[in-house]
């Protein structure tokens, strides 16, 4: 998503815009995703501050039962947009640093790449289908949500079993 600033750059410090975007298409962990949402924009006195509530829908594998599900992610964004040359001038401007999100010479900021790392940030590390996610057998590989597998049931070591006992005198007593 491009937008041009050029207007904003010539205007005083403290001018805004917003932007709705409306299912755009950003490259999120080598998938292509809707984003959508609303952005404002600001004029600062060294560059255009970018913040806004953006949301969209990755494709995560659930990390207990490994099957496909549609993560949903909230992207809060706020990052700074240097400008590459002066907007009265046309020199060019010097970048604070290298990490920086930068205007283009077309005085155009991409919002495709801050987008990109605030998702990919916002992926959890740990993706679960949903929260009561029973998980695989750990014998067989059976996806446990799908009913019970055919395993047998797992030998308790006889060591265990006086714990065992008075955990379950405790669940029966409450």
């Amino acid at each position: 998503m491009r937008i041009n600033v050029a207007q904003l750059l010539k205007g005083s410090v403290g001018g805004t815009r917003t932007y709705e975007l409306d299912e755009v298409d950003v490259t999120v962990d080598g998938q292509e995703s809707k984003v959508w949402g609303k952005v404002n924009l600001m004029r600062t006195s060294r560059s255009i501050l970018v913040t806004g509530t953006l949301h969209t829908e990755v494709k995560c594998d659930c990390s207990r039962c490994l099957a496909a599900f549609s993560c949903p992610l909230t992207l809060n964004i706020e990052d700074e947009f240097f400008p590459t040359i002066d907007i009265i001038t046309g020199t060019r401007l010097p970048m604070p640093d290298t990490t920086s999100f930068s205007i283009d010479e077309h005085n155009e900021l991409d919002l495709a790449e801050a987008i990109r790392q605030y998702a990919i940030m916002a992926l959890p590390m740990k993706p679960l289908c949903r929260e009561t996610c029973a998980g695989l057998c750990p014998t067989c590989g059976h996806n446990l949500n799908e009913g019970e597998c055919e395993c047998p049931p797992e030998r308790i070591d006889p060591r265990w079993l006086q714990l065992l006992e008075k955990v379950n005198e405790r669940k029966g007593t409450k």
